[in-house]
């Protein structure tokens, strides 16, 4: 068990408790999931592209990433319906806790002039949304080995109803929100 898994369900449900003033436990908000987005626009002209997307992803959620296809023709773009233009995957249970951890403690400090993660990125029904530029910052990959630098989204979903709610527990995960 990972040690986020072990902090949410003793120090995080006492804290939340107290500052929220719940009446039981199960009214706590917690992580659901993790989805890590990474569109790829240029896969429209090279479908290699799309490929070595694909592999990055799926070294750094640790599980298999899912193609995405367009919803609908875009003549301005040059996309039709159907055709891949990127890749997903959802994390839930222990590979979320570790990506969480791994992400927070290894993979944004290696950030370029970080100064903390935006604290007003949500929703407004307690989901979080996080941009990444670089998928190089995290360990796994190579940096000889990366044939172009990707950006990528990692959206934060959890069971809370507002957002202080989820502010706050994600700021109990130890996330560095700009002040």
């Amino acid at each position: 068990m990972s040690r986020l898994k072990d902090l949410y369900t003793n120090e995080i449900v006492a804290a939340m408790t107290k500052k929220f003033g719940y009446k039981n436990t199960m009214q706590v908000p917690k992580l659901e999931k993790i989805v890590i987005n990474m569109g790829v626009g240029e896969a429209k002209e090279n479908a290699k592209v799309l490929e070595s997307a694909v592999k990055d992803m799926e070294t750094i959620s640790g599980q298999k990433a899912v193609l995405t296809k367009a919803k609908n023709s875009i003549a301005n773009f040059k996309i039709r319906e159907g055709m891949a233009i990127g890749c997903k995957t959802t994390l839930r249970g222990e590979k979320m806790y570790e990506f969480m951890d791994r992400l927070i403690n290894l993979a944004l400090p290696r950030v370029r002039d970080f100064r903390g993660v935006n604290p007003n990125a949500f929703d407004g029904r307690g989901n979080y949304a996080l941009g990444i530029k670089e998928q190089i910052i995290f360990p796994e990959i190579e940096y000889d080995k990366v044939d172009k630098v990707r950006g990528m989204d990692v959206i934060f979903v959890t069971t809370a109803h507002t957002d202080e709610e989820a502010r706050e527990l994600l700021t109990l995960f130890n996330m560095p929100f700009a002040k």
